[in-house]
């Protein structure tokens, strides 16, 4: 009896060891995340939808990224937006209007703002990764999800970080196709609301090609983007990522 006995509780022991898995990282899957949706290089088409209850705009652009920090995108039509672009060097960014044959520096007080006439500001732009280096973050829940493991994060500022939002959540799957992210203000109050409502394959990955910006409290606007081209880790020439190039694209 008493071998029984220790042969069940070794039994007992050896199963929670197996199954007890380490809860994930947080700092993990959200690193895992932006390295999803940009690896070390991306070259992606884009088309963007700007809805206000009165009009409705749609623009297409291609865009371009390098490394953690550094983004080009320019637009391709309509006719009277093409040629408008924007590089983001680090934390520095420009922007070319080919009407007025200008490049203009913007400060970093700018980078939050509207992008485009759009509910995405210049920092949704390139995916900004002040989210990582310049939050604390803390898994708040675990669900299931149309076959997914579906992680919530909880991201709050670091103390003196240059940032504008009082909190952010996210939630990301397990493939690491970040499907939601909802931006507090400084009176933690939702102000605006990113979701994924289309993920497919995309190169060589599951990729969110299609992105809502909900701007929550204004329920009839919003911003659609939807990828429908995408190349990663690819080979992107270092001239893409200069002011001359910029203001004068190669062919």
């Amino acid at each position: 009896m008493r071998l029984t006995l220790s042969i069940g509780v070794i039994a007992a022991c050896t199963l929670v060891q197996v199954f007890a898995a380490p809860a994930p990282d947080a700092d993990a899957i959200l690193k895992h995340s932006y390295d999803n949706y940009r690896a070390s290089s991306s070259e992606t088409t884009v088309a963007m939808t700007v809805h206000r209850p009165d009009w409705e705009r749609h623009l297409e652009m291609k865009a371009w990224t390098r490394g953690e920090d550094d983004a080009l995108v320019r637009f391709i039509a309509p006719a009277k937006d093409a040629g408008n672009a924007t590089l983001k060097l680090d934390r520095d960014t420009w922007v070319f209007n080919p009407k007025l044959n200008q490049v203009i520096k913007l400060p970093a007080s700018m980078m939050t703002q509207s992008w485009m006439g759009s509910d995405f500001s210049y920092n949704d732009l390139a995916k900004s990764e002040d989210i990582i280096t310049e939050y604390t973050h803390k898994l708040t829940a675990t669900e299931q999800s149309l076959g997914h493991t579906v992680w919530t994060i909880e991201a709050t500022p670091k103390p003196g970080a240059p940032v504008v939002w009082g909190k952010v959540t996210l939630k990301i799957r397990d493939d690491y196709v970040m499907i939601e992210e909802t931006f507090f203000d400084q009176d933690m109050k939702p102000a605006r609301r990113m979701q994924a409502d289309k993920i497919a394959t995309l190169g060589d990955r599951p990729y969110p090609v299609t992105m809502t910006m909900h701007p929550l409290d204004s329920p009839s606007q919003w911003t659609r983007i939807d990828t429908s081209e995408g190349r990663f880790n690819v080979n992107v020439p270092d001239y893409l990522f200069t002011l001359s190039n910029l203001q004068n694209p190669r062919q």
